[in-house]
């Protein structure tokens, strides 16, 4: 419901990123046959699952199985499991969701960002569950490194609770609505707060210097949006 490629968006030199390179998605464990084909006919090569342990148990991915041609590796984002989540979180408001992320899980944050500079060129595509936070986060990141524009990091944020919407009111049908939807609510905000928490570090490529991303892997991750 929630998949997309990083292509197409307006950079601040009035050019656009590149596409199939990157691609964001929520669980693949949804896809049906036709679907696990799609995926592969589009070009993807490597597949990110940022999911926790549980999660990922819980919903096992199609693709080691049905596509072993594909390169597939879990990388938990938010520390190790979401108990210890959420003693780092404290129940960070939306708006500040990212800005938390940044300042506490550094580490995690590195592997993931290494694993991708890493990464044949080949198209890759990474997910967590409804792909709007851990993969919101990672997709935001690499925008601003690729010098989209503010506005179009935040749209693409944003974009997910409308993706989300219809399908997640589907599936739930005897939750109460307003709470799904606030579930889902992918302000704007959050990602402008997230571009200025970088700013205060020196941009995007001062904060990733910071949390040991190297010259060379920023470069690397860098030109997977821009030729």
């Amino acid at each position: 419901m929630n998949a997309r490629d990083l292509g197409g968006y307006p950079t601040t030199d009035g050019g656009e990123t590149r596409w199939r390179s990157l691609l964001r998605a929520d669980d693949l464990a949804q896809l049906s046959e036709l679907g696990v084909r799609a995926l592969a006919d589009y070009g993807v090569r490597t597949i990110l699952d940022l999911r926790w342990p549980e999660e990922a148990i819980l919903h096992p991915s199609p693709v080691p199985d049905r596509l072993p041609e594909l390169r597939y590796a879990r990388i938990s984002l938010l520390t190790h499991t979401e108990d210890e989540w959420r003693l780092r979180s404290r129940d960070a408001a939306k708006e500040l969701w990212k800005c938390v992320v940044l300042e506490h899980v550094r580490a995690e944050l590195r592997t993931v960002l290494a694993f991708i500079a890493a990464a044949p060129p080949d198209p890759l595509l990474f997910h967590c569950v409804a792909g709007k936070d851990r993969t919101g986060l990672i997709a935001a990141l690499l925008l601003a490194l690729a010098d989209a524009t503010p506005q179009a990091i935040a749209r693409d944020y944003a974009l997910s609770s409308e993706n989300l919407r219809d399908g997640y009111l589907r599936r739930y049908p005897d939750t109460d609505r307003a709470r799904i939807l606030e579930a889902l609510r992918c302000p704007e905000e959050g990602a402008y707060n997230m571009l200025a928490f970088l700013e205060r570090a020196g941009g995007v490529r001062g904060y990733l210097a910071q949390i040991g991303v190297s010259p060379p892997e920023i470069a690397r991750l860098r030109a997977r949006l821009r030729d």
